[in-house]
């Protein structure tokens, strides 16, 4: 009993010291889900059209791109994908910490429009 409550109390001091050091950096990460405009690989960013506005996000050393849990790169990334971005702001710019590739949904093809419902009455109203 005594040794699991010491690693608890050990595995809570070391994330306590990972959050310090990472709020320490200042680096708070944002998220844009969104389709990707425009991808320049030679400049190293790429423009997500997100609910609200078009971002510009620049990719670094630092940026890991994924795909269905796969390591891919930035060449891996076409026009129209769907992608989820981690990012920092720094000095004005939004750089890239992971670019998820989200899976292309199948169009759901209705064999017939919807029927709007209907409830009955309930008696006495």
């Amino acid at each position: 009993m005594k040794k699991m409550l010491m690693a608890a109390i050990s595995l809570l001091v070391v994330f306590s010291a990972a959050a310090v050091v990472h709020a320490a950096k200042g680096e708070r990460l944002k998220f844009i889900e969104g389709d990707v405009v425009t991808i320049d690989v030679a400049a190293k960013a790429m423009t997500v059209k997100g609910r609200k506005a078009e971002t510009v996000i620049t990719i670094d050393e630092k940026t890991v791109v994924r795909a269905a849990r796969e390591k891919k790169s930035l060449t891996d990334i076409k026009v129209g994908d769907r992608v989820m971005v981690k990012y920092s702001e720094a000095d004005g710019k939004y750089f890239a910490r992971s670019i998820e590739v989200k899976p292309v949904k199948a169009d759901k093809k209705i064999s017939e429009p919807a029927k709007p419902g209907v409830i009955p009455a309930k008696p006495g109203y």
